[in-house]
């Protein structure tokens, strides 16, 4: 739960570098100030519950509904960060194929006019 929270945090909201995957808690250092007051203390309690989970028989103590209720909440927050920037660059991306696909078309006609004598 933590380390998806973690993902969309440093996805929408940057902190990381490239490669790396931190976890929530360093996530919550860097970047823990861009969320709201109310989403940060459910970001603190799914990070404290994280570090928690490693001992089992502590982790079965945990108030899951109430930990639920918050990795829920991050997320709705989370997810439509972004994303005018993720279509932008879709598009982008699309059209740089076009494109290169077009210029690669363009390359093998003048080719084959050139072997044909045409130029």
């Amino acid at each position: 739960m933590a380390d998806e929270v973690a993902r969309l945090m440093v996805s929408r909201l940057g902190g990381a570098r490239r490669g790396e995957q931190p976890s929530l808690q360093v996530m919550l250092r860097r970047r823990g100030g861009a969320l709201p007051r109310r989403l940060r203390k459910h970001a603190h309690r799914l990070a404290q519950a994280d570090q928690l989970a490693a001992q089992p028989k502590i982790a079965r103590q945990q108030d899951m509904p109430r930990l639920t209720q918050g990795h829920r909440a991050l997320v709705k927050y989370l997810q439509p960060l972004g994303e005018i920037s993720r279509w932008q660059s879709g598009l982008i991306n699309f059209a740089a194929s076009v494109m290169f696909g077009l210029l690669i078309l363009a390359a093998v006609v003048i080719w084959l006019m050139v072997m044909r004598g045409g130029i």
